[in-house]
């Protein structure tokens, strides 16, 4: 059985109340928030492993929960929208999210994600020892930290994910759709398009010339790859 924390920030209860008897079934603790500004409390005061967070919030909406935890915390999150537009969905990845719902959804689909967001984090833990170095770029899995030239370089959970796969299996041509697998780590429902903008992210940071990479390597017609050496 579980023991991981799962925080739920929503302010329809019914939802939160049949959303904790679902993981409670499944090992959770669950704990509950109906608003931004208690969720950021209860984010910073319990640490939960997983949030599963609606947009549309009272107080402080989902957006700038996610901002505010994204700037502390690399807390693995779960938005929940209403919404069907991609804007909505897009704009929450780029926030930091590392995942996404929209309503009405099966509570059995939620379970899934979590554990495979969990699983996931427990793999990265696995190999949380290993110091990464290409060319004037160090990655530090432990602490989560990047290193160019000797100096830090601030990424996203996500960003963070996705230059840590490539950079593990550096040299390897992957595609848009094997990163959402392989990073995302489930069978994306979304926009290819969410890769493209994560490495554009990427470039911006970790690039000289982002226009003209020289580490994040488009594979016309096929993918991305990290070069070997440099």
């Amino acid at each position: 059985m579980s023991n991981e924390l799962v925080l739920v920030v929503d302010d329809e209860k019914t939802l939160v109340k049949a959303l904790t008897f679902n993981l409670q079934k499944e090992g959770f603790q669950v704990e509950a928030a109906y608003d931004g500004e208690e969720a950021l409390q209860k984010v910073f005061s319990l640490k939960p492993d997983i949030v599963v967070l609606d947009l549309m919030l009272p107080e402080i909406d989902g957006f700038e929960v996610c901002r505010s935890i994204r700037k502390k915390l690399e807390v693995p999150i779960i938005m929940l929208t209403a919404r069907s537009e991609d804007i909505d969905k897009v704009l929450g990845l780029e926030l930091g999210a590392d995942d996404y719902l929209t309503k009405p959804f099966n509570s059995r689909e939620l379970v899934a994600r979590i554990k495979a967001i969990l699983r996931r984090s427990a793999a990265y833990e696995e190999e949380s020892k290993k110091q990464i170095q290409i060319g004037e770029l160090h990655i530090d899995l432990l602490q989560h930290r990047i290193r160019l030239d000797g100096k830090e370089v601030n990424l996203t959970s996500k960003e963070f994910a996705l230059l840590s796969f490539l950079t593990i299996n550096a040299g390897n041509v992957y595609s848009r759709e094997q990163l959402l697998e392989q990073v995302w780590g489930y069978d994306y429902y979304g926009d290819v398009r969410t890769v493209d903008v994560h490495i554009r992210h990427l470039r911006e940071k970790i690039e000289a010339d982002p226009g003209n990479p020289n580490l994040i390597i488009t594979v016309w017609g096929t993918g991305y790859k990290i070069r070997e050496e440099l």
